[in-house]
Formats: structure tokens, C-alpha cells, sequence
């Protein structure tokens, strides 16, 4: 005997074998029940929801001779002979090839004869929205005035392009995508019936994959039994017939981006693709893992919606720490446009990896979320005392202008900073991280400086991004500053709030590092002159 596929051997024959459709198996019950029947419907939602396969039921319970709260029994002839697919008076046409008004005028004319066996002739129109102008025209006067006994159900995962006199002549019922859970507690129950041991982490990412679709997710799970028959089948398996990436992998991918290691994420690019591992899949699975993360990183209530073991949650609200969500929300866009480029590229791969180093390199975009991470690393660099030495700079006239014109001007004397301040400058860190969400990722591109010409007391909170002045720049984010400086510094600080370079505070400077090494160490800073090069 030959082999049938596992969505076709399991496919429900009862309305109580129906999953994740329980709103309209009730309805459709209680009509039969009342003998209420509607003389069209349309059954419209994404692919493998069951629109087909309720359709079915519905001919074989409005026609069975011993029916069952509303169910067909499947053991009188009428049943038998509409699964067998012999029956007269239930008719399936695919619009899809027979979309022309001819077919649909012969339609009209067939449903003049009463059935042959039962009480209705059904007939089950699939993908109907490929229908012509002219056949949807044709088909208008049959539904709007069908015989007593003509039962039209249509089929369509386009409902948009149905025009309106169609839908006002049907009963409407929109199959929905079937949860995770629900396809995962199917597949665990035909895994027993098939005598197939399988991990439930394993079982549960054919569900995810399968993207609310039941039958797509038979087929993978047929696929997966097939290439490993006889063997338990494990998570790592899955993955490996899927073509599809470990979330460890995608953890490692994204700490490379974060710090800006490009030449890293290639590697790691490499290695998949040394593995076989289709890009298409990747690029969808990776942007689903930085969607989990910005919702770790948004909210610590989310655990229902992210559908992720107890071990990659940790992980995620590890990495939440290390990038803001603005940052994050950038990398999203970027995969996001990627999905829709790489699905017709003959150059997948090229596509991936120029993705990756836009990540990396902000700097090589003008758009302004790119500029907003440029100014984040250079106010890092800038807290850190990291830069780069600038190049030395040609022999000229205008660079020897330039050293006179810098020895002509007078020096500018600044007063020491105060010792809490500079105690606040060595301990700003841990004064951000006293502070809560999103505040502490704004305080990240600041800067605390003092008046170099008074010399008082004063706490200067400066930032170079005009947004993150606003927010910071209000009486309740400015106490909550001044609670963290008491926490960890343990004195009162006059804060205040200013935007960099515009508000004629031309006195402002960054309180010195090299006072708070002294301070620390108890050691002298010597500044050595760099011996002159000889060319």
C-alpha cells in the first residue's frame, strides 16, 4: 500500500477533531443542530487553518443520516461515500483553473437537479478569489436566490480581492492562525499514534516554524520522521533538516554586532554557510531573536508572547543590558528591509553580509538613527579617554600660520574642579546604574561637567542629542539623579540639565581624569613630551 502523508492520513473528519477553530466549530454546530443552514458561506484565512477541511465536515453533517450533536457519524453511506470523494451531490472545484464564466454558467446549470442522494448539494469552491470579473457577475444570481437545497461554500486566503456583492450574499467566518501550543499538543498526540519518540522543545520549534498553519506544520514534521526514520527525533535534528540556526548561534552573532566586531560576524556568517543553512530562514529567524530582545528589554512581564525556554530568557535579559532599544530598533529595520530584498536575490549571501557591516558601521549611513549611534560611541570614547591619535599633518604654510597663531593666544586659566565633583566624575557610572529605565539609557551619552571659570559647586548633566536633553531636563528625572548621587556618592549635588554648546555656557569643561588618578593612587601624573621625530 502506498504511503499517505501524515497531513492527509490525520486529517479531521469530525468537527471535534478541528483545532484552534473552536469559534466556528460551535456556530456551525448549533446551525445544523437548529436547522438553521445558511445557503453560502465564505471561509476565508491564511493556508492550513482548516478551511478546506471544515467545508468537507459541514457537506458530510448537513447530509448524514445519523448525525451526532451537530457532527457527521463517518459510518452511513452518505458519510462514506463524501469521504471517498464519490459522492454526487458534493462538488469541489479549484478556482484557480477553472476561473472562467463558462465554468461557472455550468455551475448554474447543474444546480437545477435536485441530489441524488441526501438533502443538499454542496458545492466547495477553493481559492475563489481567482475568479474572473465575468464568473464572480455569473456566479451573483445563484447565490443571491440558490434552490432550497444548493449549499455554497466558499474557500479563499485573499479576501480582499472578493467584491463586496459577493461577501453580502455569505455567512463570513474568518479562520484564525493556530497558536503554538495548540499545534504542538497535535503533533505530541499523532507523534504517540505513529510510534515516534521526539523531544518537545523539538516538536515545539516545528510548530513555531509552521507559522499557525496545521498542515504546513505536518509536512515539516513528516519530513523531519523521514530523514531520521527510525530515531528519536531532537531539537539539533530538527534544526539540521529545517536548515534553520541554534538561538546560541544567533547570541553570539549579535554580541559581535554590539560591539561593532565586523570582520566576527562575517565568520560566524561563514560558518552557516559552510553548514548549509539557508540565508532566507536566517535573516526571519535572527530578526525574530532581536524582537524577543527589545520586548525583554521593554517590559519584565512579556514571558507569555516570547515563547522561549527558561535558558534563552536569561540570556536575552543578559544582552538586553548591553544595547539600548533605539540601537536595537535600528538592527530590526535593517533585517526587516533585508527579508523583503532577499527573497528574490540570486546574491543572498552578499545581501546578509552588507546587512551585517551596516550594523557594524554606522558611520557608513547618513540616515539618522545611524547618526545617533555615531554620537553614542564617540560620547563612549569620549568618557573613556579613547581616540585615536590624529594624523600628522603635512608640512605648509598654513600649518605653520596655524602653530603661530596657537602660541599667540593667551592661555586660559581654569579653576580646579570641586572635590565632589570630581567624586561624582570617578563614580558617574554607578550613579547611572542607580537610576531606572529609560532614564539610565539616556544618561549613557552624557557628559558631567563643571564651570571651569567660577569653580563652584554645580553639576553639569551635558548632552549633544537634543531629545535626550528634553527628556532628562525635568524636574522628576533631575531628582532622580540627584537620589543616585546621594546612593553611591552620599552628598547633596546642584544639578542641572544642558544641551551641548547652546546655551551660552561657554565656561563649561569636562571634570579632569587625571585629579581623580591622583586622588585614587596617591600618585603623580607625568606628562613626558614625545620626542621630536626626525624625517
Amino acid at each position: 500500500m502506498s504511503y499517505t502523508a501524515l497531513y492527509r492520513k490525520f486529517r479531521p473528519a469530525t468537527f471535534e477533531e478541528v483545532k484552534g477553530q473552536d469559534h466556528i466549530v460551535t456556530t456551525l454546530k448549533n446551525q445544523i443542530q437548529a436547522g438553521r443552514i445558511g445557503h453560502a458561506y465564505l471561509f476565508c484565512g491564511t493556508r492550513g487553518t482548516g478551511k478546506t477541511t471544515v467545508a468537507k465536515i459541514l457537506a458530510k453533517a448537513v447530509n448524514c443520516e445519523h448525525p451526532l450533536d451537530g457532527s457527521p457519524c463517518n459510518e452511513c453511506s452518505s458519510c462514506q461515500a463524501i469521504q471517498a470523494g464519490t459522492s454526487t451531490n458534493v462538488i469541489e472545484i479549484d478556482a484557480a483553473s477553472n476561473n472562467g464564466v463558462d465554468n461557472i454558467r455550468e455551475i448554474r446549470e447543474e444546480v437545477s437537479y435536485r441530489p441524488t442522494q441526501g438533502r443538499y448539494k454542496v458545492y466547495i469552491i477553493d481559492e475563489v478569489h481567482m475568479l474572473s470579473t465575468g464568473a464572480f457577475n455569473a456566479l451573483l444570481k445563484t447565490l443571491e436566490e440558490p434552490p432550497e437545497y444548493v449549499i455554497f461554500i466558499l474557500a479563499t486566503t485573499e479576501v480582499n480581492k472578493i467584491p463586496v456583492t459577493i461577501l453580502s450574499r455569505c455567512q463570513r467566518y474568518d479562520f484564525k492562525r493556530i497558536t503554538i501550543d495548540t499545534i504542538a499538543g497535535r503533533l505530541m498526540e499523532l507523534m504517540q499514534k505513529e510510534g515516534v519518540e521526539a523531544e518537545e522543545r523539538a516538536v515545539r520549534y516545528v510548530a513555531k516554524a509552521a507559522d499557525g498553519s496545521m498542515r504546513d506544520a505536518l509536512s515539516l514534521l513528516d519530513q523531519c520522521i523521514a530523514f531520521y526514520l527510525g530515531e528519536s527525533l531532537t531539537y539539533d535534528k530538527v534544526l539540521n533538516v529545517l536548515g534553520t540556526v541554534d538561538t546560541e548561534v544567533f547570541s553570539q552573532l549579535l554580541r559581535r554586532v554590539i560591539v561593532q566586531d565586523a570582520a566576527g560576524s562575517i565568520r560566524i556568517l561563514e560558518e552557516l554557510v559552510v553548514k548549509g543553512k539557508e540565508m532566507g530562514q536566517f535573516v526571519n529567524d535572527f530578526t525574530w531573536y532581536m524582537r524577543n530582545l527589545m520586548l525583554v528589554s521593554s517590559s519584565d512581564h512579556l514571558e507569555d508572547v516570547l515563547d522561549v525556554s527558561t535558558e534563552n530568557l536569561k540570556q536575552l535579559r543578559e544582552e538586553s543590558t548591553m544595547i539600548d532599544s533605539d540601537t536595537l530598533m535600528r538592527y530590526i529595520r535593517i533585517f526587516s528591509e533585508l527579508s523583503g530584498q532577499i527573497r528574490y536575490s540570486a546574491q543572498k549571501r552578499i545581501l546578509v553580509e552588507i546587512a551585517l557591516i551596516r550594523l557594524c558601521r554606522p558611520q557608513m549611513e547618513t540616515s539618522l538613527d545611524s547618526v545617533l549611534d555615531r554620537i553614542r560611541a564617540l560620547e563612549v570614547k569620549a568618557e573613556q579617554g579613547v581616540w585615536n591619535a590624529a594624523p600628522a599633518q603635512p608640512g605648509g604654510t598654513r600649518a605653520v600660520e596655524a602653530e603661530e597663531a596657537e602660541e599667540q593666544a593667551p592661555p586660559v586659566i581654569q579653576k580646579a574642579a570641586p572635590e565632589d565633583l570630581r567624586r561624582i566624575r570617578g563614580e558617574w557610572r554607578r550613579i547611572i546604574g542607580q537610576t531606572t529605565q529609560p532614564l539610565k539609557n539616556y544618561l549613557q551619552g552624557s557628559v558631567p561637567k563643571y564651570d571651569s571659570e567660577t569653580g563652584d559647586s554645580r553639576l553639569f548633566v551635558e548632552f549633544s542629542d537634543r531629545t535626550a536633553h528634553l527628556y532628562v531636563n525635568r524636574p522628576e528625572k533631575i531628582e532622580e539623579i540627584k537620589a543616585a548621587i546621594r546612593t553611591v556618592i552620599g552628598c547633596e549635588a546642584q544639578v542641572e540639565v544642558v544641551l551641548a554648546d547652546r546655551e551660552g555656557r561657554r565656561g563649561l569643561a569636562e571634570i579632569p581624569v587625571e585629579e581623580i588618578i591622583k586622588e585614587e593612587i596617591h600618585m603623580p601624573v607625568v606628562e613626558e613630551d614625545e620626542p621630536e621625530q626626525e624625517f
